[in-house]
């Protein structure tokens, strides 16, 4: 008997739902940020805290634990490496849902399921490319009239191909019929 063995069945069979829960917990690890239903988003939870605790330990059991459930050692070694001592100071609360609204097609709930401390992506400083351009105005001069003279000769080098016009018969009937928040 079934007796206090409650989950969110996502309308699937047992394993269809147990791959769909590690292809999302897979994918949140990946990308941190995942735009999936509500309901996917709350089956996937559990087992997403479950790795991140694992992960939080460090230890050969917890590796071993961690890649039973996702299967790819790349994904354990950011996992172990990367997410787990961002999460060292928590001790739950790992993940959060954020509401998107209603999908056009199905009416479903969409949300964001994502990590509580993403990693940012560093971006380039902008002074370097000012302070290269400070040093050294009259060189670049220079060289940008060398590159004029250059792609001018190329130019005069290089026979003109014709460009064939491209057929997009859908594309402009697409266009009518779009609507804002169309996927299409």
């Amino acid at each position: 008997m079934r007796h206090a063995k409650k989950r969110l069945q996502l309308n699937r069979f047992t394993s269809w739902h147990d791959a769909t829960i590690k292809s999302l917990a897979r994918s949140l690890i990946l990308a941190q940020s995942i735009k999936t239903t509500l309901h996917r988003a709350k089956a996937a939870r559990q087992m997403v805290e479950k790795l991140i605790t694992l992960a939080k330990t460090n230890t050969l059991f917890s590796r071993r634990q961690a890649q039973k459930l996702l299967g790819e050692h790349k994904l354990v070694n950011l996992l172990f490496n990367e997410i787990g001592p961002r999460f060292s100071k928590r001790s739950s609360g790992f993940t959060r849902i954020i509401p998107l609204g209603k999908r056009r097609g199905d009416n479903a709930e969409m949300v964001i399921f994502e990590l509580t401390e993403i990693k940012k992506k560093e971006a380039r400083p902008k002074h370097v490319k000012e302070a290269k351009a400070k040093e050294a105005p009259a060189q670049e001069a220079a060289q940008q009239e060398e590159e004029k003279q250059e792609s001018k000769a190329a130019i005069k080098e290089k026979p003109a191909k014709e460009k064939k016009p491209q057929k997009k018969f859908l594309g402009g009937l697409k266009n009518i019929f779009k609507k804002e928040r169309d996927s299409l």
